[in-house]
């Protein structure tokens, strides 16, 4: 919130600096971002009348004024602006005025040949505007030619842009302001008093309330005001609104925005003759309920709202003008025309109305004090303040005042004790006890922190125990006792507390489980990936998707039941963005329902595509289709940097994968995910290069093998000083039986001399038995405490070759 000191020194006597202030405030809790001093952004810059204006003789476009300044002569000035004339007060900034806002400085200057001896300014010269149609002009009774023109346009302010936490919503006030600087410097404090407004007529019929949502609107009060004269508001007021980033309107709306401002609390106001036609009826009977299926209405903005079930409306004659605490009708608003009101103030329950602006993604400054929470206890006041305000400014007469409650006991005070040696223990020890003072706060500090703040303390029976009684302006913040001990440490300074640090500390350390997933995001980059993250929210598509009962968006109003749909669109995505194909891995959480319960388990999803060559004049240019080996080559690497052996068999199971290039991964006989090829239908959808490979894994199965002991170590195995000996075996074998099946039985059969299996050759066609395929295998033997003979191969090779017959139904070809 944007706090004008000048309006604050009114409330409260601010005896220091602004500076002083921000530095108070953020310390206590309450961040100012930025000091906005205005006061040199006019400096030298006077109140001026022009009292001659004739046409430059060399420009079309320029004027010669003659100003007075309250100076023995009239400066010669050379002006453009259109609006300048005989006869009319204006800012001047006479030679050597620095205007701070376009960096200007002024000097005597020549115009096509005319001296001139100043500028003219207009408020965007000033920085109070970002453009201007000319000079401005300024509407006095009796003017002071020469003096300082900053009072006049309330540039002798400074501005602070403060922003409190969500507990604090009294902060959203200038009042909630003022109440906590008295506290926190020991200043007086004056708040704004609002006398009893005269209603005259509270018996004449035509205005009702009636609430029929009592939960979300517990107090409604409208007030019918008659006669009133819609104009420009007063300068005071439009500049204070003007500080604060409000625009000004008009009378009427500038009190509404005021009273929001000054007490927090939001208002509204109708054009009852519109009301009126609006709803065909003359007697208005203003109502709170939730909205219909189907219903719409445009709101001030000029959108056209289709509601939903959790918006909260305010109707006239059942007719919606108006969405609760967010924002009002265009048909009802109060315009140039306006002659009689109906004036709301009202409370709204805080979460309806944070569902209310969040399902139709509108915010605004009443939804934003609603949401935290307006003072119940300071609507009648406010109320009465802006009526008052309204009838001072637009004239007019209150004719009619009705309030409707939900008739509940709205108490607003709670009492809670407080434990001075509690107070103690959690806050600690006192930077003064090192020199000699008290080391804990005494009774008597903690009693004048907690009166400042504007509780009533009284001690109790009990030793060192103090009654508390919050006031109504903090009901909703302060609850607990602990509470109460915030505001102590927080309005005493923190800083003044001695720090206390744990006695022993320990080093930090990684715990196993994340030290594995660190392996696996390392294995995956080490083989060529780039780590992507995707949000866990997608839309509603499946049946077994967990779908949020309160979702910021449709498109995230469910949670992923899988990670390939993201990577696919994300490598979508980059190639119409002229990227190239993006290869990369993701590690996340998926969420599934199974029956009634919710289940979510972490996995590790990647993609692979594209032409893996940098260079490709090889190719003629030509992008070269990434083949299944070596993407599975890509995921090898992986597994390989990670210690894991894991095997492949032949899966159709996944519709979104090439049925005949998707395998299922096992490790140690535990399912361990899938790899394939996408299915050429969901390519050519996706418009995607011919071969894209994708693949998810169980993280849980993952780090379940690199936690096992084997695993947590690296262990070094001693390379063998005597040479290998290798030999080749060749046969035809069914093409269903897969290759990893007869790597494991050679591997079982040939026994400890064997050092590694690796098949090297593959040929189907001419020559080979229909429904077979040609394999060779290469299997490397060696010892690692002698050379090997024939005797010690010949063995353990002739029972591969039986293993292989028997088990499989080869047919040897050497």
């Amino acid at each position: 919130m944007r706090i004008s000191l000048k309006w604050l020194q009114e409330l409260v006597d601010v005896a220091i600096s602004p500076e002083e202030l921000a530095e108070t405030l953020t310390m206590a809790g309450f961040e100012v971002e930025e000091i906005e001093d205005r006061r040199p952004w006019a400096s030298g810059v006077v109140l001026g009348k022009i009292i001659a204006c004739e046409q430059h003789p060399n420009a079309d476009k320029l004027r010669v004024c003659q100003v007075d300044v309250g100076s023995s002569e009239a400066l010669n000035i050379v002006c453009g602006a259109p609006n300048a004339r005989a006869d009319i007060y204006v800012p001047v900034a006479v030679v050597g005025t620095y205007l701070s806002t376009i960096d200007l400085k002024i000097k005597p200057a020549k115009l096509r040949g005319v001296p001139s001896e100043g500028m003219i300014c207009s408020l965007a010269e000033l920085g109070l505007s970002k453009e201007s149609a000319g000079i401005h002009i300024f509407e006095l009774e009796n003017p002071e030619l020469g003096s300082d023109i900053r009072p006049l346009l309330g540039l002798d302010d400074v501005i602070l842009d403060l922003t409190a936490t969500a507990n604090r919503a009294d902060a959203l006030s200038m009042v909630g302001v003022a109440r906590e600087v008295a506290a926190l410097t020991g200043a007086s404090l004056r708040i704004p008093e609002a006398n009893g407004v005269a209603i005259e007529g509270k018996e004449t019929p035509g205005l009702a309330v009636e609430i029929s949502e009592p939960q979300g609107c517990p107090i409604y009060i409208g007030t019918a005001i008659e006669c009133v004269k819609i104009a420009a508001s007063p300068a005071w007021l439009q500049q204070r609104l003007q500080a604060a980033g409000v625009r000004p309107i008009n009378n009427v709306v500038d009190v509404t925005n005021y009273i929001l401002l000054e007490w927090g609390q939001p208002l509204h106001a109708f054009d009852r003759d519109r009301l009126q036609s609006f709803t065909g009826t003359q007697d208005i009977s203003i109502g709170v309920r939730f909205a219909k299926t189907g219903e719409s209405f445009k709101t001030l903005d000029g959108q056209n709202r289709n509601l939903q079930a959790q918006n909260l409306l305010i109707t006239a004659s059942d007719k919606p003008v108006a969405l609760a605490g967010v924002m009002g009708g265009e048909d009802t608003e109060v315009h140039e025309g306006t002659q009689n009101l109906v004036l709301e103030a009202a409370i709204f329950d805080q979460a309806t109305i944070r569902r209310s602006a969040r399902a139709q993604g509108l915010r605004s400054e009443a939804s934003i004090r609603y949401e935290r929470g307006v003072n119940q206890a300071a609507l009648t006041t406010a109320c009465n303040r802006a009526v008052a305000l309204i009838l001072e400014l637009a004239g007019g007469t209150a004719t009619v005042q009705k309030t409707a409650s939900s008739g509940e006991d709205l108490s607003f005070s709670r009492s809670l004790e407080l434990r001075l040696d509690r107070v103690n223990l959690v806050l600690g020890q006192l930077k003064r006890g090192q020199t000699g003072g008290s080391k804990y706060l005494e009774p008597e500090e903690v009693k004048n922190i907690l009166t400042a703040l504007g509780c009533e303390v009284v001690p109790t029976e009990k030793e060192r125990v103090f009654a508390i009684t919050v006031p109504p302006y903090r009901y909703r913040d302060l609850e607990r006792e602990i509470d109460l001990i915030e505001e102590v440490a927080r309005l005493h300074g923190y800083d003044n507390f001695c720090d206390t640090l744990p006695s022993k500390t320990e080093p930090g350390y990684l715990s196993p489980e994340y030290a594995a997933i660190r392996n696996v995001r390392s294995a995956f980059r080490a083989a060529g990936l780039t780590e992507l993250m995707h949000y866990s929210l997608v839309k509603t598509e499946g049946d077994n998707q967990v779908v949020l009962a309160n979702p910021l968006f449709v498109e995230y109003s469910a949670l992923r039941t899988e990670m390939l749909s993201g990577l696919i669109d994300a490598f979508q995505y980059n190639l119409e963005q002229g990227n190239g194909a993006l290869n990369g891995f993701e590690v996340g959480r998926i969420f599934w329902k199974d029956g009634d319960a919710m289940k979510e388990a972490d996995a590790v999803a990647g993609i692979i595509g594209g032409d893996p060559t940098v260079w490709k004049w090889q190719q003629g240019g030509r992008d070269r289709p990434l083949t299944w080996f070596e993407a599975k080559g890509v995921l090898e690497s992986a597994f390989q940097e990670l210690g894991l052996s894991v095997e492949y068999q032949s899966d159709s199971s996944n519709t979104r994968l090439h049925p005949g290039r998707t395998a299922a991964l096992s490790l140690n006989g535990k399912h361990l995910g899938v790899f394939g090829q996408l299915h050429p239908q969901l390519q050519q959808e996706k418009d995607l290069p011919e071969q894209v490979y994708v693949f998810q894994l169980d993280l849980a199965v993952l780090l379940g093998e690199l936690g096992r002991s084997s695993n947590l170590t690296r262990k070094f195995a001693g390379y063998s000083s005597f040479p290998a000996s290798d030999r080749d075996i060749a046969f035809f074998a069914p093409v269903e039986v897969p290759v990893v099946d007869m790597q494991s039985a050679m591997k079982k059969a040939a026994g400890s001399l064997l050092d590694s299996v690796e098949l090297f050759d593959e040929y189907r066609g001419d020559n080979v038995p229909a429904g077979q395929r040609s394999l060779a295998f290469r299997l490397v033997y060696r010892a690692g405490d002698r050379t090997l003979s024939e005797t010690d191969v010949e063995p353990a090779q002739q029972k591969v070759r039986d293993v292989l017959v028997e088990k499989f139904g080869v047919s040897l070809r050497s």
